[in-house]
């Protein structure tokens, strides 16, 4: 195959971003392209940017900057831009980065298609296939785009539109391509899984779609990730209890534990119905694992409230919890209506503060799971004669690890028994 079929992709920003990433990839090898990982041995580069956080603009523009570099020594001869950055700041980014050759949005994945080949496609084209980026065992179900919320903060609904969710059907057949493909984790995504089906005629629900995936042949492990708590009802929590596949795991983003900051975050709860909802959860199943994520330093965010984040935090002792310090998202309710005014160092200090008391949560959690006997699924197996796994409690990338010094297979499940606690991972040997 000559160079000018060669393309490498860069993916930046979250598991939705990735999805994309994946969605083109399988158009392109149908279209005989080669996805190659080295930017330098590809003709063309397509680059799929995060426009989330000031961080990950930074990154991407980071990384454009980087590949024109490329195309003007003429290592690439294309150059391509996609994504929420893309979306949200396209024709800015013409004018500044006249050497990108094209901008594209979140959605346009037929689009780059038709720029490349010259075809016509669309997004339900029987020749539109998707190939994982992540390891055969596991993948992202994507089951809706876009989002309906108001977060003040948050300026995702501007780049990616309302919420658009993939029919029941839709969303089974893709599971069953998946795991068909070896997949043996699902970890179902989407801005807001909670709210799933509801723009749908008739309309469906998360936990109905749940019972669905339950169906999967092949799939062992459902994980449920981004559930907003003002929208996550009985009926869908019941499902930790009643369905076998759908581990006991939930990333539900809570964001802030005062509930004036809650307010001015437009988020629908305070902190009290949180708790409502984290004591559901772990009525429903007495293992079940609670990931969260906090923002410090919000518009207005005095001693008293991060106080009562920090009062919240060490009450709930979440299993999971990832900290973010403010970023002003242009056009938001949040940039219009309050003045960032919490100094960067304060940010720093709160949100240090914070992980040192997630830290000390999570040594005591996993202090008490010595002894313990957990099934855990293989990501890494090194020569040197030791695995790295996860049990049902961590996601993949976000989370933590169990250690056992043992080549495994990758991909495979096993019963191990924890040995030894860090301060995130653990150790565990296997058992039969």
């Amino acid at each position: 195959m000559n160079n000018r079929n060669k393309i490498s992709i860069v993916s930046l920003g979250c598991s939705k971003n990735l999805v994309d990433s994946e969605m083109l990839i399988g158009g392109l090898k149908n279209e005989n392209y080669e996805i190659v990982n080295n930017i330098n041995q590809s003709n063309t580069i397509i680059i799929n940017t995060c426009g989330f956080l000031d961080v990950a603009r930074e990154e991407s523009v980071d990384t454009i900057l980087q590949c024109t570099d490329l195309k003007k020594k003429g290592i690439v001869e294309k150059l391509i831009v996609m994504g929420c950055f893309s979306s949200r700041y396209g024709t800015e980014l013409r004018k500044e980065i006249p050497e990108v050759d094209e901008f594209f949005g979140t959605a346009d994945h037929a689009k780059i298609l038709s720029y490349l080949t010259g075809k016509d496609f669309k997004k339900d084209d029987p020749d539109y296939f998707r190939s994982i980026l992540t390891p055969n065992h596991y993948a992202y179900l994507k089951i809706a785009e876009g989002c309906d919320n108001v977060c003040s903060f948050c300026s995702i609904p501007m780049m990616r539109g309302l919420q658009k969710s993939n029919t029941l059907e839709q969303n089974l057949i893709e599971a069953q391509n998946l795991a068909n493909q070896g997949v043996r984790e699902l970890l179902v995504i989407a801005q807001d899984t909670t709210t799933y089906g509801r723009d749908l005629i008739p309309k469906s629900s998360l936990h109905e779609l749940m019972e669905l995936m339950e169906t999967v042949d092949g799939i062992e492990w459902i994980r449920l990730h981004y559930a907003h708590p003002a929208h996550l009802n009985k009926k869908m929590i019941n499902k930790f209890s009643s369905l076998m596949k759908l581990v006991p795991y939930i990333d539900m983003p809570t964001q802030h534990g005062s509930d004036s900051v809650l307010k001015n975050m437009k988020r629908g709860l305070n902190s009290d119905g949180i708790k409502k909802r984290i004591e559901l959860l772990r009525k429903s199943n007495n293992n079940m694992c609670l990931r969260t994520s906090m923002i410090v330093g919000f518009p207005g965010e005095t001693d008293k409230d991060f106080k009562d984040l920090v009062d919240f935090v060490t009450e709930v002792k979440f299993d999971r919890l990832g900290v973010f310090q403010y970023s002003e998202e242009e056009g938001t309710s949040a940039a219009l209506d309050y003045k960032d005014n919490i100094p960067k160092k304060i940010k720093q200090e709160r949100y240090d503060e914070l992980m040192m008391i997630q830290q000390k949560i999570n040594y005591n959690k996993n202090k008490e799971r010595v002894g313990c006997k957990e099934k855990v699924i293989v990501d890494v197996s090194n020569d040197a004669g030791w695995s790295l796994a996860r049990s049902y409690m961590d996601a993949p990338e976000v989370d933590n690890y169990v250690k056992i010094n043992q080549k495994l297979d990758v991909g495979k499940f096993y019963n191990i028994k924890v040995t030894n606690a860090h301060e995130y991972d653990v150790e565990g040997e296997l058992i039969n």
